[in-house]
């Protein structure tokens, strides 16, 4: 084990803050995750969707249905 000298106890007490603090925040975002994902389970199976997904039916208007548009005069 290396000698750490007089700052030893400071040095392993930040080590072991560090190590807790991340395991916290890694916990914390796992948790977060599985309810956000329940959530949207929840949300998807009362009929919502994604805007992120495709959707069913195209939406875009058809080249008939699209408005004509005023071209600018050639000189």
């Amino acid at each position: 084990m290396p000698d750490l000298g007089p700052h030893a106890v400071f040095i392993w007490a930040a080590y072991g803050i560090t190590f807790i603090t991340v395991t916290v925040l890694v916990l914390f975002v796992l948790g977060d995750d599985r309810r956000q994902r329940r959530i949207l389970a929840e949300l998807e199976r009362k009929g919502f969707t994604r805007r992120s997904s495709k959707p069913a039916v195209s939406t875009k208007p058809k080249p008939s249905q699209r408005k004509a548009r005023a071209r600018k005069p050639r000189p």
